[in-house]
């Protein structure tokens, strides 16, 4: 009798030891999860997913182990972004990063009051409705505003100085974009300004690119500005290799564009934008608020030339604006 009490209690105890790391496990909390949406692909975001995370760290949250990411591609399909959205509150989202355009924080902000939602903006977030205001943004929504339109007149003036006898110049717009009508406005008021005479081109696709290139010629255009706009993004090589084809010189606002072979950007960090992306994430994980949370603005501009391409161009580049150059590809 005693020998069975005796294996009773060590079964019992095996049993406990055995259970113990299963109990501990399930009363372990558990980790926060971040909605990472996007309207681009996978690929195109590399660099940027990488400067996400880079910022997370510096807010103290390591990927897979203290935090984890669920990432929602669109594939530049924003019809597919609403649904997305619907997927990541259903996973029970400590909060949502919404990158590439604004799309995304717009469909983010439509679903959900609650959830905190941290965005990367080219256009105004006032004026789109994401915000307030810039200082007190009110509400679940903050992120960095890269504002395209404010430094139009200086894509202009560089790439003026790159093509001193330029006088027109062809603007690439797509007007399917919200704010279509306000930045060809600002971009009109910059180069007469200049002294430029703008032409605009519209395109809502890479065929209506290639129809864009196509009428180049009639025009007798100068030079191309490609304005900002996530299609022109996508594009970027199919951009790079038209413009060489057609002897264009052109200027794109993001940095990725001369390194596919395009001549000429100038724009924020993008890189820079979204690792600060990762560092509000991470300091509302922490249990700051969005609402008291600014928006931030960019305070790193890049100028890449690529040489190469200027060569092929027969475009010597002035000294003055190389020195000016973040980064040269030769």
């Amino acid at each position: 009798m005693e020998g069975m009490r005796r294996r009773d209690f060590l079964y019992v105890l095996g049993s406990a030891a055995a259970a113990w790391p299963l109990l501990a496990r399930a009363q372990k909390p558990s980790m926060p999860v971040i909605g990472f949406l996007c309207s681009a692909s996978r690929v195109e975001w590399i660099p940027y997913i990488t400067a996400f995370r880079n910022g997370l760290n510096e807010a103290g949250f390591t990927e897979d182990k203290d935090v984890a990411i669920e990432y929602r591609w669109a594939d530049n399909h924003l019809d597919r972004l609403p649904a997305l959205v619907d997927e990541l509150i259903g996973q029970r989202v400590a909060a949502i990063f919404a990158g590439g355009g604004d799309p995304p924080a717009l469909a983010a902000k439509a679903k959900t009051t609650t959830i905190p939602i941290i965005f990367a903006h080219g256009t105004d977030p006032i004026k789109d409705g994401l915000v307030a205001s810039l200082n007190r943004p009110g509400g679940n929504v903050t992120g960095v505003s890269f504002l395209a339109t404010a430094i139009i007149a200086k894509r202009l003036e560089l790439l003026r100085e790159l093509v001193p006898k330029a006088a027109t110049i062809a603007v690439l717009v797509n007007p399917s974009r919200r704010d279509a009508e306000i930045a060809q406005r600002e971009i009109r008021e910059a180069a007469q300004s200049l002294g430029l005479t703008p032409v605009f081109l519209n395109a809502r696709s890479e065929r209506e690119i290639d129809a864009a290139f196509a009428s180049l010629s009639r025009q007798k255009v100068d030079a191309l500005f490609i304005g900002a706009d996530r299609l022109f993004n996508a594009a970027r090589q199919h951009l790079a290799e038209a413009a060489i084809r057609h002897a264009i010189p052109t200027i794109h606002d993001a940095d990725g564009y001369p390194a596919v072979g395009g001549l000429m950007s100038y724009g924020p960090n993008f890189v820079d934008v979204y690792r600060q992306a990762g560092v509000y994430t991470g300091r509302i994980l922490k249990g700051e608020k969005p609402s008291d949370l600014p928006v931030l603005q960019p305070t790193k501009f890049d100028l890449i030339i690529n040489l190469k391409t200027a060569k092929t161009l027969n475009l010597s580049v002035p000294p003055r604006l190389l020195a000016l150059t973040d980064k040269v590809i030769e």
